[in-house]
Parts: C-alpha cells; structure tokens; sequence
C-alpha cells in the first residue's frame, strides 16, 4: 500500500490505544495527522469519525487509523461515508483480509479489547498487505448507494 500521511481518530475510549499508534506510525516513519480527540475526557466518537473519513475524502491523508472502545461505533460512523471502507479488526488475519480483499482504507481497532502487542501486529498486516484486485474489485465496486 502506498502510504500517504496516516490519518488518526479516536474517542476517550480508544485514547491510550490512539498513543501508542502514534509511536508505532514515528517508528516506521510514517507521518501521521491526529483528528483527535486529544484527551480521556467522555466525547462522541462520531465526531471524530466523520472528521477523519473527510480528510480521506479531501485527499489530506490517506490511509486511516480509527479507535473506539469496541471499534464497532466509530467504525458505523466512517462507513457512513461512500468512499470510505473500514474494517474493525481485532486479530491480524482479519488486517490482512480487509487489505487483500476489501481495499481497506481505514483500519479500526477495538482500543478496549486488544493489547499493544495485538495492534502492534494488526498494523503491521494492514500496512504491508497488497490489494489483489480481479474479482473482488467488482465486489467493491457494488459497496455504494447509488
């Protein structure tokens, strides 16, 4: 995948999680724009969602990285967007197919169910997995509302 600047989003719950992205992304030399939140205080994961899923629209960064407590509410808010594809992801293999077959371009984790270590790897198969295109092109091609 070509990376171009990271784009991250997180509420209260995926914060910490959220940090140590940052640590990760500097260590492999990727840039990186935080959407927020930019705290621990209680904030709707929503609004971080769609600020996200609009720099991706806009072309600011490309791909996105997006935390919630289970992943599940911030990642309904991304979808929301036509060209968004997110996938929540909680083991490596499922990084590895929202990539491989689904173009993925926005990974989102569950910030109170996985360890750092699990993330860790999670990001590694979401960055080094290669979209294989043919038929599941089509399939992608059939995601929007139209």
């Amino acid at each position: 995948m070509e990376v171009k600047t990271v784009g991250i989003a997180s509420d209260h719950a995926g914060f910490a999680l959220k940090q140590f992205v940052k640590k990760y992304l500097e260590e492999k030399g990727y840039e990186y724009k935080d959407y927020g939140t930019y705290t621990e205080d209680s904030c709707d994961y929503s609004d971080f969602g769609h600020a996200l899923a609009e720099g991706i629209e806009k072309g600011e960064v490309f791909p996105g990285i997006a935390i919630c407590g289970s992943g599940e509410g911030i990642n309904m808010t991304l979808n929301k967007h036509q060209s968004i594809r997110a996938g929540l992801c909680w083991i490596p293999e499922i990084a590895h197919l929202i990539r491989q077959h689904n173009n993925a371009n926005v990974l989102v984790m569950p910030g109170r169910f996985i360890s750092e270590d699990t993330a860790r790897q999670i990001m590694d198969e979401y960055f080094t997995t290669e979209f294989e295109g043919g038929r599941h092109q089509k399939r992608i091609d059939k995601i929007p509302c139209k």
